[in-house]
């Protein structure tokens, strides 16, 4: 993965396309660019922990483990931060997913921001990886959290 022309490009545009390991190609988005035409069908990506506060409601310590020791790529659905004013939400409800693989993670740690993603929105690669992007797995899991600790399985 060409990391700095990526993340220079990104810098640049707002959103860059990434054809991965498995032939889709994963869009990555400013949150400030996305707008209603574009859709409700993206999910916002995180490297680390901590940046849930700023995507959602604060969460019970229970919740916050469930996201800290999950052992597969998991797109959870929960409560949007209200300082959040513009993204694809669904019923006052948002999707992220903190993406543990090296390789998406420290590019996403250099991003240096949650980002949003879309993924196979028709559109051309700016650039390739050999990497494959883990929310592809056949083993990608849904939840919705809750801020008091309720979980949902929408897809285990």
């Amino acid at each position: 993965m060409e990391t700095a022309a990526i993340i220079k490009t990104f810098r640049e545009k707002g959103i860059i396309n990434i054809k991965e390991g498995n032939g889709k190609v994963v869009t990555l988005l400013k949150p400030e660019h996305w707008t209603d035409e574009m859709g409700k069908d993206w999910t916002y990506l995180i490297f680390d922990l901590f940046q849930i506060r700023s995507l959602c409601v604060p969460f019970s310590e229970v919740s916050l483990d469930i996201v800290e020791f999950a052992s597969k790529p998991t797109i959870y659905s929960s409560p949007v931060n209200p300082l959040v004013s513009n993204g694809p939400m669904t019923q006052g409800n948002l999707r992220f997913s903190l993406i543990r693989e090296p390789h998406w993670n420290k590019l996403l740690f250099q991003l240096a921001q949650p980002v949003l993603c879309g993924i196979d929105k028709e559109v051309t690669s700016d650039f390739q990886s050999e990497v494959k992007f883990p929310l592809l797995s056949s083993s990608t899991k849904e939840m919705f959290l809750g801020p008091e600790g309720e979980v949902k399985i929408i897809k285990g």
